[in-house]
């Protein structure tokens, strides 16, 4: 190139190259502020939800130091009422402690006192095992005659007598005389009559024996009552010989209960009302 006096300028270009670096430079420089533009709306965008979460956090930590306050006071209201449940849990414990204390001490006296008692009674026991054993003797006696009485009663009948009269009970020997006796029913007189021999007294009349036939066990007998009397023949062992007597007249009733060769025994039986003989001193 001349520059008008003569003088040639030479221009100079610059190397392509450096050209591309500077494009490339330039692009990346726009690049960067594209990117520093992003990362500054995001930037202020996590701020923003920065500020809110921390507004959301103090919130919740009000709400939390309120709850916290209200638990705390709760729990001293708690921690009261228990505190005074565990006093009287407390007292309790202590009065039934003494209580069992004190049953202690009464069950040992008691123990004490029963094994004393223990001592005595068996002392006492061993009296009574002796007198045990004399009662016993006792009881076999008495049990030996209640058998005997009970042997008896069972022996006792009735029977139709010769007068066609029902008869109260029979004594068949002394031993049922006696229970019949002891009933106290009847007034009973015993007898032992001899053949020949005289009429005997026996309650309020007379009594002979006049015939016996111990082979056949029967008898005859002859009565005398009210002034009369009455032969009763051939009259069987055991059976009851019927005839009235007295004022009023009262059945009278002679049993023979045993029969020999020449003799027969038995009893008189008459009522309650009937006279009695009379006694000289």
């Amino acid at each position: 190139m001349s520059d008008g006096n003569g003088t040639t300028v030479v221009e100079q270009k610059p190397p392509m190259w450096l050209v591309g670096v500077g494009i490339a430079g330039l692009v990346l420089g726009l690049g960067a502020l594209a990117w520093s533009l992003s990362l500054q709306t995001h930037l202020n965008t996590a701020q923003q939800n920065l500020d809110s979460a921390n507004k959301q956090n103090a919130v919740l930590a009000e709400k939390l130091q309120n709850t916290n306050e209200r638990m705390r006071a709760q729990g001293q209201t708690l921690a009261q009422s228990v505190g005074l449940t565990q006093k009287q849990l407390e007292d309790k414990s202590n009065l039934l402690i003494a209580a069992q204390k004190s049953a202690d001490a009464a069950t040992k006296k008691l123990q004490s006192e029963q094994a004393a008692t223990a001592q005595q009674v068996g002392a006492v026991q061993n009296d009574v095992s002796t007198v045990k054993t004399d009662v016993g003797g006792v009881k076999s006696d008495v049990a030996t005659t209640q058998a005997d009485l009970a042997a008896a009663k069972t022996q006792l009948t009735r029977v139709m007598g010769d007068a066609g009269v029902m008869s109260g009970l029979i004594a068949t020997n002394h031993d049922e005389l006696e229970e019949l006796k002891h009933r106290g029913d009847r007034n009973y007189y015993e007898f032992t009559l001899n053949k020949g021999a005289a009429a005997q007294n026996v309650g309020t009349i007379k009594l002979q024996l006049k015939k016996v036939d111990a082979k056949k066990s029967k008898y005859t007998l002859e009565v005398s009552a009210d002034d009369k009397n009455i032969e009763k023949k051939d009259k069987n062992l055991d059976e009851p010989v019927q005839f009235y007597s007295g004022k009023s007249p009262a059945l009278f009733e002679i049993v023979v209960n045993n029969i020999n060769k020449n003799q027969v025994t038995g009893y008189l039986s008459t009522p309650k009302g009937a006279a009695t003989p009379i006694t000289v001193p």
